[in-house]
């Protein structure tokens, strides 16, 4: 009579299981990660700028076609003024 048990070992049990599983959890953040912009109203968006701190001088900030012209954010969904400014404000 054959033995229906197989003894498999961790390190076996770790890659046949354990580090593909890992793997597709860990792409899955990163592409949720990537799509996701915060919505204007959860930073307190605005069309003008706080202080000396505006969407122009921030990190985040992809300019328009003009220095004046609307632009868009990184992290932040929808048009940008250079002028705006919200919470997630990074100086460059």
């Amino acid at each position: 009579m054959y033995n229906t048990r197989m003894k498999i070992t961790r390190q076996q049990a770790l890659k046949t299981i354990a580090l593909p599983a890992f793997a597709a959890a860990m792409a899955g953040a990163a592409m949720t990660t990537a799509e996701a912009k915060a919505s204007k109203s959860t930073v307190k968006y605005q069309d003008k700028p706080k202080g000396s701190q505006k969407c122009s001088g921030c990190k985040f900030f992809m300019a328009g076609k003009s220095k004046m012209a609307m632009g868009s954010c990184k992290i932040v969904d929808g048009s940008i003024s250079p002028n705006g400014w919200c919470t997630a404000f990074s100086a460059k």
